[in-house]
Order: structure tokens, then sequence, then C-alpha cells
């Protein structure tokens, strides 16, 4: 087959697909929509496919065709935004300054060991280190405001992102040292239903620590929330151990031998897929993978 069909019909096709309007992405492109609509029909053309169903006074709805298109038109774009952005990293070489966000519960140690072995390596860098809570490091990512994130995984992040995995930390189950549970030496899920739970909140995501198990819960964005929400005796959570064993946090909460405890927190990387990792962020993250390791 000819191919005569290009990245900004793909694009336009994706467009449609996803605000399920003609319109609306012809108000995005600044364009008539005239102009989308036929660059929609001679994608269809050159592929060979009608992509949508047309009826008069209804949204554009795919076909069995451009369901099956759409996901192969998505990874073309993806493909396209690492191609340049991997030439502008080469273009670039070695980066004058990296802004690193990470989640606020990230383990100290291993980030702290990390950005000393940086400065060793890469002694002119310059280096702006934000933590934010739940949520904000892809945020940050996407804003621009930042070049590298560090995050927990969870189960939705931007599609302008791509992501690494570099290790875990483990959860376990704590209460403060006067709650209740605190005396039991084995705790049941249905001993822990009868106290309050304190959770991460959530938006639209879900990991390992965002499930509720009891009736009653107080919800924060921040671990470390959690932790003095626990040394008050308010309830009980699910807690990175690291951040359990913070030296300000030591004798005033007690690990729980509970019937349940959530998986490990997978730590990932983050970051923009159009904006590739330079020399000194790609050496940074391989650091972070080995100081993770040597935590457990």
């Amino acid at each position: 087959m000819n191919v005569q069909w290009n990245l900004e019909q793909l694009r336009l096709f994706v467009g449609v697909a996803e605000k399920r309007s003609f319109s609306a992405v012809a108000r995005d492109q600044r364009k008539a929509q005239s102009a989308i609509s036929s660059a929609i029909a001679m994608l269809e053309e050159d592929l060979g496919v009608s992509l949508f169903e047309r009826s008069s006074g209804r949204q554009p709805k795919l076909t069995d065709a451009g369901v099956a298109l759409l996901e192969e038109a998505r990874e073309v774009l993806r493909q396209c935004e690492r191609l340049n952005g991997r030439a502008l990293a080469l273009m670039r070489g070695q980066e004058a300054s990296l802004r690193l966000a990470q989640d606020e519960a990230m383990p100290y140690q291993p980030v702290i060991d990390s950005l000393a072995a940086l400065a060793e390596r890469f002694p002119t860098l310059e280096v702006q280190l934000a933590s934010a809570a739940q949520g904000d490091v892809a945020r940050k990512l996407v804003e621009r405001r930042a070049d590298l994130g560090l995050l927990f995984y969870h189960d939705q992040i931007p599609e302008a992102l791509e992501r690494r995995v570099l290790g875990s930390v483990e959860m376990v189950t704590v209460c403060g040292r006067d709650h209740p549970l605190a005396n039991h030496g084995y705790v049941s899920c249905l001993e822990m239903a009868r106290h309050r739970q304190l959770l991460m909140a959530t938006q639209s995501s879900v990991y390992p620590g965002s499930e509720q198990a009891s009736p009653q819960v107080w919800r924060a964005d921040s671990f470390y929330v959690l932790a003095e929400w626990l040394r008050s005796g308010l309830g009980w959570a699910w807690l990175p151990r690291h951040v359990v064993q913070y030296p300000a946090y030591q004798g005033d909460m007690v690990e729980l031998n509970s019937e349940w405890t959530p998986p490990a927190l997978v730590v990932e990387l983050v970051w923009r897929r159009d904006e590739p990792l330079g020399p000194a962020a790609r050496w940074l993250a391989e650091r972070f993978a080995v100081q993770l390791q040597a935590i457990g």
C-alpha cells in the first residue's frame, strides 16, 4: 500500500476520538470544522477504512476499524515524540540544570545518597529539588515545572509521561502506642474494621495502601500527616516502613501483626516523553535504583 497519510491527520483522528467532536477539535486547532472533517476523510481514504460513524446531529462514533486503529495511532504519535525528544537530547548534550520533583514520602536516605553521588559525578550541574504530596509530582512534570519525577506507582498517570520502575518500599500496619490495637499480639480484619482507618486521599488513582478496610475513615494526601494522626491515637494505617522509622516518630508507633498488609509501594521514575532524560538524569536514575535496592 502506498502510504499517503501524515502525522497531522493521526493527531486529528486521535483528537476527534477522544473529544467525540469535530467542532471541539476545530476550536482547539483554530481551524474550520470542514478542514478537520476533510483531513479525517482523506485519512480514511488512504487507510481504506471508515474510522467514524457519522449521523446527523450525533457525536462521531468510532467504527470497529476506528477502535482497532486508535491505539496504533496513539503509539505512532508517542514514537514520534520519543524520536524528537531523543534528537533534542543529543543536540543539547549534558544538562546545565536538573529539576527533580519527588513524592514527599520518598525514602530520605536513598535520595540524599544519590544526589551526593551526582554532585561528585557532575560537579557543574545545578539541581533543584521539590517535594510534593500525592499527585503533584506528575502535575509538575506535565506543566514543565520539573524535568524528572520520583513517585509511587498508581494506576493512572498522564499520557504525556513515560515511567520506569526503580524499586519498592515495604508497607506495614501501624497504630499509635496508646491506641486500643497496640496491645494486640495479632489483629484480624474484623478487629481492624472496628477502629478508624487513616487513608491516603486519592482522586482517580489507586495504589497499595488506598484500600478501605473500615467503615470509618479519615483521609489525607500525605503519609506524614497520617503519621501525625497516628501519634495522636486517631486510628490505624498502612504506612511505608521508612516513614514509621523516621527519628521523630521513634517510640510513638506500634507495628501490628495483621491479617492483611498491602503489597510494597513501587517507586517509579517519571519524565515527559517529549523531553527525554539527559546524561545526568539517566545516571541519577541508575543511582536511585541501586540505593533503593540497598534498603530492601
